[in-house]
């Protein structure tokens, strides 16, 4: 099986916008959500709802939050990201942001989140990282 062939058979895209502003991806048992709006209390809800059920009905270890398509977070999307990190840590999964503008790389230093959350340049770099470990 060559390379390409492996990664089909180990990637799930899950396009859900009905209410979600964000695209899921599964990556080897790791749940990537690329957010296209502002992680805020607009949008907070439906992301917790659908990664909730994905991390539930599709054995996620680890999840990576994508900020590319996201300027701003407020108390409500470090709730969200909170919470994903409860609900794998406790298995021995990890969390990581990628993308992270100043904007935000500020509200996650001010917040502390970076003591638990692993940042990275690239969703690859999130993903071949926590494959090895």
């Amino acid at each position: 099986m060559d390379k390409q062939q492996k990664k089909k058979k180990n990637t799930t895209i899950m396009q859900l916008r009905e209410g979600v502003k964000a695209d899921f991806e599964i990556i080897n048992h790791c749940l990537v959500i690329k957010l296209m709006e502002e992680l805020d209390h607009h949008n907070a809800i439906p992301v917790r709802e659908q990664s909730d059920k994905l991390i539930a009905g599709k054995n996620i270890k680890d999840i990576i939050f994508d900020f590319t398509g996201s300027d701003f977070m407020d108390s409500s999307g470090i709730g969200v990201i909170m919470g994903r990190y409860k609900k794998v840590i406790f298995a021995g999964g990890k969390v990581a942001v990628t993308g992270v503008n100043k904007s935000v790389d500020r509200i996650f230093h001010l917040s502390g989140l970076y003591k638990i959350i692993h940042k990275f340049e690239t969703i690859d770099d999130a993903v071949k990282k926590f494959n090895h470990n």
